[in-house]
């Protein structure tokens, strides 16, 4: 992975930043095998069902687009309203802070330059915490 960028040849988006739609596959890979394997974010795993493979090519096509690249999600499915597709499922703050921290270790572990990681964890934390659809 690249070291952060000075502010003369910084990239135009983040999703430049982190390496485009490769580096994007890798983060959502990872990130959802550690919601598979670690037993910190069991409760997190309990909300997608018996598989997850719908909710990795979901998250990576919404990513690429929210991070400035190409936008597959919204292509295929329009605008992703996120509060509302996630809706059905209940999100209190143990899924929200499993949620950011999954994603923070899968950012970690895939080589997310560190001032990228810290910006994106803000923003992820932001936005999983505006799902939360109960209290506890």
């Amino acid at each position: 992975m690249t070291t952060d960028p000075s502010p003369t040849n910084a990239p135009a988006t983040p999703f430049e930043w982190i390496g485009g739609e490769a580096r994007i596959e890798a983060l959502v890979q990872r990130f959802y095998d550690l919601m598979d394997l670690e037993p910190a974010y069991a409760e997190l795993r309990a909300t997608h069902g018996s598989t997850l493979d719908d909710a990795r090519q979901k998250l990576f096509w919404f990513l690429c687009g929210w991070l400035g690249g190409p936008d597959h999600y919204q292509n295929r499915f329009g605008h992703p309203r996120l509060r509302a597709r996630h809706m059905p499922f209940s999100i209190g703050i143990k899924e929200r802070d499993q949620w950011v921290a999954c994603m923070d270790q899968a950012m970690d572990e895939t080589g997310v330059p560190e001032a990228l990681r810290t910006r994106l964890r803000e923003s992820f934390m932001g936005t999983a915490d505006w799902m939360r659809n109960r209290g506890g």
